[in-house]
C-alpha cells in the first residue's frame, strides 16, 4: 500500500457533448453511458446511442492500484450504433492511459482521460465543480506520468464481447462486499469490495460482526437464506446470507449501507420526543399560574425527553455589590444521579470569571455548543467543576435584550448536538420568554389594576385590601389605626377654567406633597378624581394622628407653580379611628367620608374628627336621595344611546343604552352622582329594569322599521346582578318587547364579575343558554386578570376608558393594551375600546387588530331620536 495519500492515482473523466463540459471523478467500480437517463454518464448528443459503452475498473497486477477499461456496447454485449473511437481509432475495447480521447460516434460527444496523483481527497471531490480542470490540477497536484493499465492478452478469452460484456456484473466489480465462508469457519473469498471496507474480517474470522453468528445456523438448515442487520462499528448494514450445503459454503452479501437511516430513524424518534416535550412544556407554561412552577416542570420535561444530565436556566442581572454584569442559575433540573450546582452558579461576572466569550457570543443571538475538552481552558474551569462533559447553550432575549439563556449538559458522554437539539431548545426558550412576556403584562395589568395612572398611587381597590388587611392584625394585636378621607377644596374650579391637562398636573404635584408629609408605613391612595385616603397604621393615640393631618394642611400651603401660573389650593380632612363605632374596614371608610363633609361644612381647610353625632348624611345627599326615590315614577329619566363602530368596516355593529335624570331643579345630574345613591339605597334595581325595558323597546322599533338588526348594550350594577329575579326579569322583557336574545348584551364590570367566581359563572352560563351576550365592562380597573376571566361564559371585553386616554402619553400603557387584546382574542373574546376620541388612538387600535370601538371620534351619545337618524343614514341602499 502507498504510504502517502498524494502519491495514490486518482482519474477523472471530462465529458464534452451538446450541454458543455464537465468532469466526472471515477469512484466506482463501473458505468453505463449513453443517451438514455438511466445510465451512470449520461450523454447528449444524438450520435450517441441509447447505452453506448462500459466503463469498468481493473485492477493492475501485483499493486494495490487500478485503471478503468472502456467497452463498446451495453450489459448485454450489443455494440453501439456509431462506434467507440480512442484516439480517433475505432476498437471495440481499450485499457485507458492518462490522456487518452475517447469519441462516442462523433466529435459532438468525446471524453478525455486523466490519471492523476499527488492530489487529496478533497481536491478529487471539488474537481467535478472547476471550469478549468487544467489550471485547477496544476494547482493542486501534477499529472503523474502515464501509468501501465492492465494490459489484456487479445487471444485470451476474457478478451471476447461475450467475456468482456460479463466482467460487468462479475463479482470482484461489485461495489457491494462480498463474503465466503466454508463450514469450518475459514474465509474462503473476499471481492475487492468487501477487502476494502472490512480489512480486518480474514484477521478477526467468525468474531467479526459480519460473520457472527452464521456457522450456528449450519445445524439448522431449515431456512437456507435470510437479511439481518449488522453493525460493524458505528455502522449499520442490511446483509443478505446463503447457506450452501452443497458447496459447503456460507455467501453473504451486504445489500446496502443503512447507517443514515438508522441514524435518521433515531433522530425523527428524537426529534418525535423532544417535540413532545416542548409541546407538554408550553402547556404546563401556558396552563400553570405560578411562574417558578412552570419552569421547573418545563425544564423536567425537556430534560428527561433530550436524556440528559442538566437542563438549567440563567439570567442575567447587575451584580448586588459592584453593579456590574453577572448571571445567576435561576432554575435547575437534574437527574438523579447528578448533584444540583446551584450554588455554583450565583452572581458570576462574566469578565472576571473568564466567562466574556460567553456573554459575547450568546448576546448576539448565537448558541453555544460542543465538548467541554474543545472549550477555552478558563471555561473549562468551570464545566470540569461540574462534571460537565458536552454543553448546549441558547440564549434568551426580552424586549430586545440579551436576558439570560437556556442550556442541556451531559455528564455521562462526549454527545455532539444535533441541530435539531439547538433548535428544539431555542423553541423552549422562546416559550420561556413568552411566559415571562406574559406574567409581566399581567403584572402590568395587575399594576394598573392597582394603582392610578396618573399619579402612581395605590388606587382604590389596593387601599381597600390594604386596610382590609391591616384591621384584623390591628385588632388582634390591640393597636388602633386612623383612616383619613381628603378632599380637595374648590379644585373643580381649577380643573374647569385652566383645562385638565394642567388639572392634572396639579393632581400629580398635589399627590407628591402629600406623600412626602407621611410618616414611613403610611399608605396614601387616590380614591378617584380629587379624592385621597390615607392609612395610618400603628397609631398609639390621637396627638400622632392630629400631627399627621396638621402636616398634610401645611404641606399645601405654599403655591404650586404649573404652567406659568401660580395656584393655590387647599383640602378637607375627614378622620376615622378603629375603635367600637368604626370597627370593620367599610365602617371607618363611610365615618371617615361622613367626618370630610363635616370638615367641608366648617369652611374647608381643616380636618375633623368622626364622631356619632356626624352618622347623619350631608343634607345636600339626603335632598338628592330623596329627589331620586320620585324620579321614576314623575318620567324624569331618559335613555341615550352611543352607537359602537367596528374598526375595520367602520360599520354601526351595536350601541349602548346609557341612563340620564334631568332634575327640574338642578338640571342633568351626572351618573357618576346618582347611580352610586341609587346602588346603596337599593332604588337601582327598578331604575335598571325601566333602561332594560326601554333599551329593548328602542331595539325592537328599530327593526322593525327595517333598519339593519344591531346589538343593544345595557349595564347591570352589582346589585342588579344579585338579584334573584334577575334571569326571570330579563326574559320577561324579552318576551314583552319581543326583541330576540341574540340582539340584547349585558355588561357587568370586571370587579362585579370577580367578585364571587362561582356565583358569577352560574348566572352567566344561564343567560348565554337564554341566548344573551355578556360583556365585560370597564376591563382593567378591576381586581383580576385574563385568567381568572377565560372561565367565565362571556363574549366581549370593554378596555376602560382610563387606558386609552394614557395611550398615547404612555408607551407602557399602549403594551399593557397590545397585550389584553393579544389574550382576550386567544381566549376567544371580542375587544371593544372605550373613550376613543382621537385618530391616532384609532390608529393604534387598529394596528392591534381590536374589533370595535365606542367614543366621541364617531359618536357621542345621543336622544333616541338622533341615534335613529343616524342608524337611517346608514341603512344600506338599493
Amino acid at each position: 500500500m502507498l504510504g502517502n495519500e498524494g502519491e495514490k492515482i486518482r482519474h477523472l473523466l471530462v465529458i464534452q457533448d451538446l450541454e458543455g463540459e464537465r468532469t466526472v471523478p471515477l469512484q466506482e467500480t463501473t458505468y453505463s453511458l449513453g443517451r438514455h437517463p438511466a445510465n451512470t454518464i449520461v450523454l447528449a448528443s444524438r450520435s450517441v446511442s441509447m447505452q453506448h459503452a462500459i466503463l469498468l475498473r481493473v485492477t493492475v497486477p501485483e499493486t494495490d492500484q487500478y485503471g478503468f477499461q472502456i467497452i463498446d456496447g451495453n450489459y448485454k454485449g450489443k455494440a453501439s450504433t456509431n462506434g467507440l473511437f480512442v484516439n480517433g481509432i475505432k476498437c471495440f475495447s481499450h485499457n485507458l492511459r492518462n490522456g487518452d480521447i475517447i469519441a462516442f460516434g462523433s466529435n459532438k460527444a468525446q471524453a478525455k482521460y486523466y490519471a492523476v496523483s499527488d492530489i487529496s481527497e478533497q481536491g478529487f471531490s471539488e474537481s467535478g465543480d472547476v471550469e478549468d480542470l487544467s489550471g485547477f490540477l496544476s494547482d493542486q497536484a501534477s499529472p503523474t506520468y502515464p501509468f501501465q493499465t492492465l494490459a489484456i492478452d487479445p487471444n485470451f478469452e476474457a478478451a471476447t464481447k461475450s467475456a468482456l460484456a460479463r466482467l460487468a456484473s462479475f463479482p470482484e466489480l461489485i461495489p457491494n462486499p462480498i463474503v465466503e465462508m466454508d463450514f469450518e469457519g475459514t474465509v474462503t473469498y473476499l471481492n475487492p469490495a468487501a477487502t476494502l471496507k472490512f480489512p480486518k474480517l480474514r484477521e478477526v474470522g467468525t468474531q467479526h460482526p459480519i460473520l457472527t453468528g452464521l456457522l450456528s445456523g449450519v445445524n439448522n438448515l431449515e431456512k437456507k437464506s435470510f437479511v439481518r442487520e449488522v453493525e460493524v462499528g458505528a455502522e449499520v448494514f442490511e446483509q443478505s446470507v446463503l447457506y450452501l450445503p452443497e458447496s459447503d459454503l456460507i455467501r453473504t452479501f451486504i445489500i446496502r449501507d443503512i447507517t443514515e437511516q438508522k441514524q435518521a430513524t433515531a433522530e425523527l424518534r428524537q426529534r418525535d420526543r423532544l417535540l413532545q416535550a416542548v409541546a407538554e412544556a408550553a402547556n404546563y407554561l401556558l396552563r400553570e399560574i405560578n411562574y417558578e412552577t412552570g419552569i421547573h416542570r418545563a425544564l423536567a420535561v425537556l430534560g428527561e425527553a433530550a436524556k440528559v444530565d442538566r437542563a438549567y436556566l440563567f439570567q442575567n442581572h447587575p451584580h448586588p455589590v459592584t453593579g456590574e454584569i453577572a448571571v445567576s442559575l435561576q432554575f435547575e433540573w437534574t437527574h438523579p444521579s447528578i448533584k444540583s450546582t446551584h450554588h455554583h452558579w450565583q452572581n458570576q461576572l462574566y469578565e472576571a470569571s473568564g466567562l466574556a466569550r460567553w456573554y459575547s457570543v450568546l448576546s448576539s443571538g448565537e448558541s453555544i455548543n460542543g465538548l467541554t475538552q474543545n472549550f477555552p481552558v478558563t471555561e473549562q474551569e468551570f464545566l470540569i467543576r461540574d462534571g460537565i462533559k458536552s454543553l448546549l447553550l441558547v440564549p434568551f432575549r426580552l424586549e430586545n435584550e440579551f436576558w439570560g439563556y437556556l442550556g442541556l449538559a451531559d455528564c455521562t458522554f462526549e454527545r455532539h448536538w444535533s441541530t435539531h437539539e439547538e433548535s428544539t431548545l431555542l423553541t423552549m426558550a422562546a416559550s420561556i420568554i413568552g411566559t415571562r412576556q406574559r406574567q409581566l403584562v399581567e403584572e402590568k395589568i395587575r399594576y394598573q389594576a392597582l394603582h392610578d395612572v396618573l399619579t402612581g398611587l395605590p388606587n382604590r381597590v389596593l387601599f381597600n385590601e390594604l386596610l382590609s388587611k391591616t384591621v384584623p392584625n390591628a385588632t388582634r394585636n390591640g393597636e388602633s389605626l386612623a383612616v383619613i378621607f381628603l378632599d380637595l377644596d374648590r379644585f373643580k374650579v381649577i380643573n374647569d377654567t385652566l383645562g385638565h391637562t394642567l388639572g392634572d398636573q396639579l393632581l400629580q404635584s398635589v399627590a407628591q406633597r402629600l406623600n412626602d408629609s407621611l410618616r414611613g408605613g403610611d399608605t396614601i391612595a387616590r380614591w378617584g378624581g380629587d379624592e385621597f385616603t390615607i392609612l395610618l397604621p400603628r397609631v398609639n393615640d390621637i396627638e400622632e394622628v392630629t400631627l399627621v393631618a396638621y402636616r398634610i394642611l401645611q404641606a399645601l400651603e405654599d403655591a404650586f407653580y404649573l404652567q406659568e401660573h401660580e395656584l393655590y389650593v387647599t383640602a378637607s380632612l375627614g378622620i376615622a379611628l378603629l375603635d367600637n363605632n368604626s370597627p370593620d374596614a367599610e365602617t371607618l371608610i363611610q365615618h371617615a367620608d361622613a367626618a370630610l363633609y363635616y370638615a367641608k361644612d366648617k369652611g374647608r381647610n381643616n380636618y375633623q374628627f368622626y364622631s356619632v353625632s356626624l352618622s347623619a348624611k350631608n343634607p345636600e345627599l339626603l335632598s338628592l336621595e330623596k329627589s331620586l326615590r320620585y324620579a321614576l315614577e314623575r318620567k324624569e329619566f331618559t335613555v341615550y344611546y352611543q352607537p359602537r363602530v367596528n374598526i375595520a368596516t367602520e360599520e354601526i355593529t351595536g350601541t349602548e343604552a346609557l341612563l340620564r335624570w334631568q332634575h327640574p331643579e338642578m338640571g342633568l345630574i351626572a351618573p357618576s352622582v346618582f347611580i352610586p345613591l341609587a346602588e346603596e339605597s337599593g332604588l337601582i334595581v327598578p331604575i335598571g329594569e325601566w333602561v332594560l325595558r326601554t333599551a329593548c323597546s328602542q331595539n325592537k322599533t328599530w327593526q322593525d322599521a327595517g333598519l339593519p338588526p344591531i346589538t343593544i348594550a345595557v349595564n347591570l350594577s352589582l346589585k342588579q346582578f344579585r338579584q334573584p329575579k334577575l334571569l326571570e326579569i330579563i326574559a320577561e322583557v324579552l318576551e314583552q318587547t319581543g326583541l330576540e336574545p341574540r340582539f340584547l348584551e349585558l355588561e357587568i364590570t370586571e370587579s362585579t364579575a370577580v367578585e364571587d367566581l362561582d356565583f358569577t359563572r352560574k348566572v352567566l352560563k344561564d343567560l348565554q343558554q337564554m341566548g344573551v351576550s355578556i360583556s365585560i365592562d370597564d376591563f382593567g380597573t378591576g381586581y383580576s386578570s385574563l385568567s381568572r376571566l377565560q372561565h367565565l361564559p362571556c363574549h366581549n371585553l370593554k378596555i376602560d376608558k382610563s387606558f386609552i386616554q394614557d395611550l398615547t402619553q404612555d408607551v407602557k400603557v399602549a403594551y399593557i393594551i397590545k397585550a389584553i387584546v393579544g389574550m382576550g382574542h386567544s381566549l376567544g373574546f371580542k375587544l371593544t375600546a372605550e373613550g376613543v376620541e382621537k385618530q391616532e388612538e384609532l390608529e393604534f387600535l387598529k394596528s392591534i387588530d381590536c374589533d370595535d370601538v365606542q367614543g366621541f371620534l364617531f359618536y357621542r351619545p345621543v336622544s333616541a331620536k338622533l341615534a335613529t337618524e343616524i342608524l337611517e343614514s346608514k341603512r344600506p341602499t338599493l
